[in-house]
């Protein structure tokens, strides 16, 4: 696909589970344009009727697109691109906002967006994720995994319905800043998403991610042979944002660790923020929440996957835990 060559725009991501405040948000955004410059938006529905493009701006300076049917995030790249390209080389915008659907993963969106081929086009800016404070006593809510990757993607996150907020709330937000603290820099409450757009016009910070076969494994390669293509479990990754390093690993599914030896390896642990885990163990399927605090396990349902994500701010030896973690295996008779 043929891209003209021009300034690459602006370009914001307002992701956020159902009902948790997107559009109000981009509508307060949208009334701060500047006399002058042109705006576009490209909103994406799950469904096959669009609504929220009626409740925007129609007048001029403001052009709206919307892509309907499925997830822009995870559907076919096609459409999105099409129809992104289009929006910008004919609008050619001051500005861009994209609002995926709710059931969305803007963290594929993202990935999609800052590859080559979009750099010389678009200029990514911090990736805002509306939540709902009202909703963060509900636990069936907020530990949907979907609702854990649009916090992950996000740089900005932005609670609405500040109002309406309990006490209960207000100590979920405390622990929910904890565990992500080495992802979101900026957390902004709202009672109506009447937020000013200089506290979200900030620049995008790509995670630095390093995901590698085992370290075991990579030491089985010399310095200058090229480490293998990545196309199953297991491996190992390592991600640097915010001055917080975040290692983890992912196992087979049909793995299992002996539960107790897993336990020790954990509670062992020095010098660590955040420790999360699921495991196929011995003991069936557990899972792991470790704060400086509280040394949290239960059993758990069964996952996709084997894995564990370990957060610091310390330099680590990360091939001894490693190498720990894997004498917890139980080899299959």
């Amino acid at each position: 696909m043929k891209i003209l060559n021009q300034k690459a725009v602006k370009t914001h991501i307002i992701s956020g589970f159902l009902g948790a405040g997107k559009t109000t948000l981009l509508q307060h955004l949208l009334s701060q344009k500047p006399e002058g410059e042109t705006w576009a938006v490209l909103m994406n529905e799950f469904g096959q009727i669009g609504v929220d493009q009626q409740l925007l701006p129609q007048q001029e300076g403001y052009e709206v697109k919307e892509l309907l049917g499925g997830c822009l995030c995870c559907t076919s790249q096609l459409p999105m691109q099409i129809a992104l390209s289009r929006l910008i080389n004919e609008t050619k915008p001051d500005r861009l906002f994209i609002e995926p659907t709710g059931l969305g993963h803007p963290a594929q969106l993202l990935e999609q967006l800052t590859e080559p081929h979009w750099q010389s086009l678009i200029e990514m800016c911090a990736l805002i994720t509306v939540v709902d404070g009202s909703r963060l006593h509900d636990g069936e809510w907020t530990k949907q995994n979907l609702y854990q990757d649009q916090l992950k993607a996000a740089q900005i996150v932005v609670i609405s319905h500040a109002d309406a907020m309990q006490d209960v709330d207000e100590t979920a937000l405390i622990k929910l800043k904890d565990e992500y603290l080495a992802y979101i820099p900026t957390w902004i409450k709202t009672e109506r998403c009447n937020i000013q757009f200089e506290h979200v016009d900030l620049p995008y910070i790509g995670i630095q991610r390093k995901v590698q076969p085992l370290i075991q494994i990579q030491k089985q390669f010399s310095v200058n042979e090229p480490l293998p293509v990545i196309k199953q479990l297991p491996y190992h990754y390592v991600e640097t944002a915010q001055g917080f390093t975040v290692a983890g690993w992912k196992f087979s599914k049909r793995w299992q660790f002996n539960f107790y030896d897993l336990l020790d390896l954990l509670c062992e642990q020095k010098d660590w923020l955040r420790i999360k885990g699921i495991f196929n163990t011995d003991q069936g399927w557990m899972t792991f929440n470790f704060n400086p605090e509280q040394l949290n396990y239960k059993s758990g349902e069964e996952n996709i996957d084997n894995r564990i994500e370990i957060i610091s701010q310390h330099v680590r030896d990360w091939e001894s835990f490693e190498a720990e973690l894997l004498k917890c295996r139980i080899e299959a008779g």
